[in-house]
């Protein structure tokens, strides 16, 4: 996984409440083997019409957010069935943070286990940082995992709190396969204490 300190980024708004992750990325999409090329079916049935056309009127497909990094989003955002395919579309597209003020129990593991970093601030913040995305074209934020803060150019910053444990793993990149590579050591020394009986 990549470590996740500091970034900076151009931010879009989705300002939709209980987004589940059949919005994220519809089942139709969930063929591939791979954890790469979901970007493009991000949000397909918002981004498209039923011919298949681009919709001019959703967030994404508007010129001003193109390269955004950071989505700021409405409550219980990733809500619906456990897909683990969500987050890895919204990091196919680019995504390298979502704030919002509460997400899906489930979702939001899926997230910390990819390395994808979910902020969550309150009702009001969000608020607030939706309306600034809208208006002002070409708004950024930086979010600081080591400080747990948002901030931006114009006087914004709030702080966030995340438990140490998930903090840890996402500051060091590092999944269940790192965490457990760690102990390499002492699994090699346990192993040749212990042989195989079959052996």
């Amino acid at each position: 996984m990549k470590p996740f300190r500091t970034h900076t980024g151009l931010v879009a708004p989705l300002d939709r409440v209980n987004v589940d992750t059949d919005q994220i990325i519809p089942k139709q999409f969930l063929k591939r083997i791979e954890r790469t090329g979901f970007g493009q079916f991000l949000f397909h049935d918002w981004r498209r019409s039923a011919e298949g056309e681009h919709n001019p009127e959703f967030v994404l497909n508007q010129p001003r957010y193109a390269g955004a990094s950071i989505l700021v989003v409405n409550k219980n955002f990733g809500c619906g069935s456990s897909r683990e395919h969500a987050v890895w579309a919204l990091a196919d597209y680019g995504f390298r943070v979502v704030i919002g003020s509460s997400f899906a129990d489930i979702y939001a593991n899926n997230s910390t286990k990819n390395g994808h970093l979910n902020v969550v601030l309150t009702e009001e913040e969000v608020a607030h940082l939706l309306g600034r995305a809208e208006q002002i074209e070409g708004y950024r934020l930086t979010v600081d995992l080591e400080q747990c803060r948002v901030t931006d150019d114009q006087g914004f910053s709030a702080k966030f709190s995340m438990d140490d444990f998930t903090r840890h793993c996402l500051l060091e990149g590092l999944d269940d396969i790192g965490l457990t590579l760690k102990h390499e050591p002492e699994i090699a020394a346990y192993e040749a204490q212990h042989p195989a009986p079959w052996k």
